[in-house]
């Protein structure tokens, strides 16, 4: 009877790992799957990184232009040995500092205000003025779609690099000027692709009913058009955020972006430039890592965003 005791007892041990078992495996396979279909990993760098750039007055550990002579040139926590060799250095630092003794992660997170909020405002005005000057040009077409078309195709042809360091030069630094300059890099993109869009929509049949019910040129377009074009509008605007982000960055670290006193991502690559032959390789790898980090995330954000829009990319 014992014996029987025990070979139930036993089965019904092993029943129940091979259900845990069977759970595990199911759970895994939801989440490989989940990872597959959504783009999870991007979202939560992205949140990360937003998120800590949001709250930098709170989470940060120094403040914005913190200097400690003390600490100029520390590096990462991990190198233990320089930090027993300074030993009135009253703390670590998670990524270093810089030549002045500034917080590396400190930076990086009031930098990301600045690289993220002009690259934010950049995209929408110039995803804005984009879209509507290719939405008209679409829909009107003649002489006014001919001359978009070719205002747009020299656009392109200029050398956009060149012009900025000339504003910078002429002009000045400043963050007025580096939103004007992004504006104008993120324009003409828009303009074709709102523009073929309308062009295909203009024809459908509910379009022409709209018309002949009495509607106008602008309530068409308003009404009938515009919602249509949004999903690719959204699939542009997260494309070419990760493009602005990295213009804004070689403008500032070119020295015609933000003035070198405010940090951005850009800007603290270009300090740490002459530092890296010396070993201070932080001071240029961690910004330029962030940088690496958002610019992968938004991508891949706005590849899904265009398979899930366009069903002729969607994968089943």
């Amino acid at each position: 009877m014992a014996t029987e005791s025990q070979a139930a007892t036993a089965a019904t041990a092993d029943f129940s790992s091979a259900q845990v078992r069977t759970v595990q495996d199911s759970i895994g396979r939801r989440f490989l799957h989940a990872l597959r279909r959504w783009p999870i990993i991007p979202i939560v760098i992205v949140v990360i990184l937003v998120g800590m750039t949001i709250l930098a007055p709170w989470v940060a550990p120094f403040g914005e232009e913190e200097i400690n002579l003390r600490g100029r040139g520390a590096p990462p926590f991990w190198y233990t040995e320089w930090y027993e060799e300074n030993p009135r250095l009253e703390t670590r630092y998670i990524l270093g500092a810089d030549h002045l003794g500034r917080d590396i992660l400190t930076r990086i997170m009031y930098g990301g205000r600045v690289s993220l909020t002009v690259a934010a405002i950049s995209l929408i005005i110039g995803i804005s003025i984009g879209s509507a000057l290719g939405l008209v040009s679409g829909y009107f077409g003649g002489l006014f779609d001919e001359l978009m078309m070719r205002l747009v195709d020299v656009w392109n042809a200029l050398p956009f690099l060149l012009i900025a360091i000339l504003a910078a030069i002429t002009i000045g630094q400043s963050v007025g000027i580096l939103l004007i300059l992004l504006s104008l890099a993120s324009w003409a993109g828009s303009v074709r692709n709102v523009r073929a869009e309308t062009l295909s929509l203009k024809t459908r049949e509910y379009i022409a009913a709209s018309k002949v019910a009495g509607g106008s040129n602008f309530r068409v377009m308003l009404r009938h058009i515009a919602p249509n074009v949004i999903n690719t509008i959204v699939v542009l605007a997260t494309l070419r955020v990760g493009g602005l982000i990295l213009t804004e960055a070689s403008l500032s670290y070119l020295g015609a972006g933000v003035p070198s006193n405010i940090p951005t991502w850009g800007n603290m690559v270009s300090d740490g430039q002459g530092y890296l032959n010396s070993g201070e390789w932080w001071i240029s790898v961690f910004p330029g890592t962030a940088i690496l980090l958002v610019v992968m995330s938004v991508n891949f954000i706005g590849d899904w965003l265009r398979d899930r829009f366009d069903p002729r990319l969607r994968q089943l």
